[in-house]
């Protein structure tokens, strides 16, 4: 055999295991399908590329989600369990010192998030190709695409290539990622070798990404941008019995996610970093069918009745001015279209012929904007995927698959996935540096 190690994909996972088994003398083959490598790492974090984030291992572990890392590890909750034993030997700390010792200069920005100095991505891509580049272990074919894996008696034997061609070897590391901004080559390819192969693949669905909503979304609001605001997507239950035999349709509404940041409005929906990290928990239900709810509230830092004083105070500060115009007391103009016909009180009512009944539904709208989501914005604006194969098919402390021999399935292939703040290309590295240190 020509080769120890044949790396499926060019991409973070992909260029982070050919570096990491070239280092330890393997001899290593990249096989990368488009015309040139980690496409979508340099496109990633806007240009910027969030390549980690500071927190201790303790509180990064929530912020990751798995559907089959264990039975009570659902989407939303923490997945993070069964990377233990890669964050353990490579992690935040380590994959800094490496880029560092690369002459990668990094900074940390707000939320413990990790970036290049000069934000851009490119520098992470260009240390870690030039790494490949300059080793002699390492050969990187592009423009190749792999077709299937050849197996004999649950032992990888081989790759065989789109045009035919059969390139021999028993460690195999499949890194050609999710379903996420096809453009850059994501084409989900990878999941269907491992199914090919017996491999369990969770159903896949966008995450990170915007959500549509219901509601229409005035013109001049698109592209609008709050800070500070408070974004939950809701359950609901179905009625139940109210008082005495008579059936109210009371609805009983649990918080599935809610974070406070900022938010933007696309044409049809809601976008933006805390929108996007609900999106995880949501993302799987709508594409179900499901109808959920999200509640936004433009005053987070105030309790109802804190709100009902502050209200109270302006109203009579402010008795003569007309309630649509006084509204910017509250709120920025930007979101009057929004509120007014939602508000149903009267355009041109002074402030002081308010009902303590129509002060009460002000606050309540300022504490719940209520928006019914219906779906979800396609995988060209997705950030990652959620699902992926099975994690209980895959040896936690190798990647190395449990049903064959010799492959080894990393990144965005597995059903991992993560919030906003770098948490997905730390997945992707750290699995792969796992992956290149078994071969």
């Amino acid at each position: 055999m020509d080769y120890d190690v044949i790396v499926v994909g060019g991409g973070a996972a992909g260029l982070m295991a050919a570096c990491t088994a070239a280092e330890r003398g393997r001899k290593v083959l990249l096989l990368e399908k488009m015309d040139q490598a980690g496409r979508k790492l340099r496109i990633t974090g806007k240009g910027r590329c969030n390549l980690t984030n500071t927190n201790p291992l303790r509180d990064t572990l929530p912020h990751i989600g798995s559907s089959t890392a264990g039975s009570t590890n659902k989407p939303g909750q923490t997945g993070g369990v069964w990377l233990r034993n890669a964050y353990g030997r490579f992690f935040a700390p380590e994959l800094m010192e490496w880029f560092e010792q690369r002459g990668v200069e990094l900074t940390v920005e707000r939320g413990n998030r990790v970036y290049p100095a000069s934000g851009k991505a490119l520098d992470i891509f260009l240390a870690l190709i030039g790494e490949l580049e300059q080793s002699p272990n390492v050969t990187i074919r592009k423009n190749t695409t792999v077709k299937s894996i050849e197996t004999f008696e649950g032992q990888a034997t081989a790759v065989i290539l789109e045009r035919g061609e059969r390139i021999a070897c028993r460690h195999i590391i499949l890194a050609t990622g999710g379903l996420s901004y096809p453009t850059t080559g994501s084409t989900g390819a990878g999941y269907r070798i491992c199914r090919e192969l017996g491999h369990t693949i969770v159903e896949t669905v966008p995450s990170l990404v915007a959500l549509k909503c219901q509601e229409k979304i005035p013109e001049e609001l698109v592209g609008f941008q709050l800070k500070n605001v408070q974004f939950s997507v809701l359950s609901c239950s179905s009625p139940k019995l109210g008082e005495g035999d008579r059936r109210e349709a009371v609805v009983e509404e649990c918080v599935f996610r809610s974070s406070i940041g900022e938010m933007t409005f696309a044409n049809d929906g809601l976008a933006g970093p805390i929108v996007l990290s609900a999106s995880r928990i949501a993302s799987r239900a709508l594409h179900a069918g499901e109808t959920l709810t999200a509640l936004l509230d433009l005053k987070p830092a105030l309790t109802p009745e804190q709100l009902d004083k502050r209200l109270l105070s302006d109203i009579n500060a402010n008795g003569t001015r007309v309630f649509n115009d006084a509204l910017r007391l509250w709120l920025p103009a930007e979101l009057i279209p929004l509120a007014l016909p939602q508000l149903h009180i009267e355009y041109y009512k002074r402030l002081h012929q308010l009902t303590g009944e129509e002060r009460r539904r002000l606050r309540d709208w300022l504490k719940g904007v209520r928006f019914t989501l219906t779906g979800t914005h396609d995988w060209n604006e997705a950030v990652v995927t959620q699902g992926g194969v099975s994690l209980a098919e895959v040896n936690p402390k190798t990647m190395e698959s449990r049903l064959v021999s010799g492959l080894y399935i990393v990144g965005e292939l597995l059903d991992l996935d993560a919030d906003t703040g770098g948490y997905n290309l730390q997945i992707a590295f750290s699995t792969a540096h796992a992956a290149g240190e078994a071969v």
